[in-house]
């Protein structure tokens, strides 16, 4: 699997290069963002690590540059900027996820394997799951023939299960992707919008999509 980490420190580049080669990727690296850009257009990656503070072109014009141009290798941030306006500024431009510095490295490596899974059939910016269908580029949902209509928390909820689709995932892991940042997440409000969810994206379907697994968290899938 091929990875580039664009990173201007270089001993933080040399450090994350030579662990992902410990666990078996194949590393091509950059330190500006405009040979990540060249990098980018030039050959085929499953996933990049990419700086936001970074010389001539920074992470998120970088992103917005790659998006537009089709491209739609996973891009994982790497982030100095807690800031949530920051973080969601980075999402919105077509990030599939971000890791705050300084960073763990297991974390880090658990969001790689993450964002390279090719679970998701993902098509210009479109997640599936069986009949549901969430549109980031119109910001839409749909499960089969019928639109459904989502507060902004149940998007974002939503989006996180659909992106993690097969995979369980925590209560925790929701209220670190959603709500951190505001401060006030807890497992109940997580409970209360997995049930809001379900009422809009289950009820009135023979298959249940949004799952429970008792005493981890919860796993979208499409049912057999």
């Amino acid at each position: 699997m091929r990875i580039l980490v664009v990173e201007d420190e270089k001993d933080m580049n040399r450090i994350i290069v030579r662990r992902l080669e410990v666990e078996g990727y194949c590393v091509d690296t950059c330190y500006d963002g405009d040979s990540a850009y060249d990098y980018l257009c030039m050959a085929e990656y499953d996933g990049v690590l990419l700086d936001v503070m970074l010389p001539k072109t920074d992470g998120f014009t970088v992103l917005k540059k790659v998006r537009s141009r089709g491209i739609t290798t996973p891009i994982l941030l790497l982030t100095a900027k807690s800031d949530v306006t920051d973080i969601v500024q980075g999402l919105d431009l077509g990030a599939d996820d971000y890791v705050v510095k300084p960073f763990d490295f297991q974390e880090l490596l658990a969001r790689i394997r993450l964002i390279t899974r090719k679970k998701a059939e993902v098509h210009e910016n479109i997640y599936s799951c069986g009949d549901l269908t969430v549109d980031c580029n119109k910001r839409t949902v749909k499960r089969g023939e019928k639109d459904i209509e989502l507060s902004p928390k149940e998007y974002s909820v939503l989006l996180y299960l659909i992106r993690n689709q097969n995979i369980v995932v925590t209560r925790e892991q929701i209220e670190a992707n959603i709500w951190d940042f505001e401060r006030y997440g807890s497992s109940n409000l997580v409970d209360v919008y997995i049930r809001y969810l379900r009422k809009k994206i289950d009820d009135g379907f023979e298959k249940k999509m949004i799952q429970t697994i008792r005493g981890v968290g919860y796993l979208l899938k499409e049912t057999e």
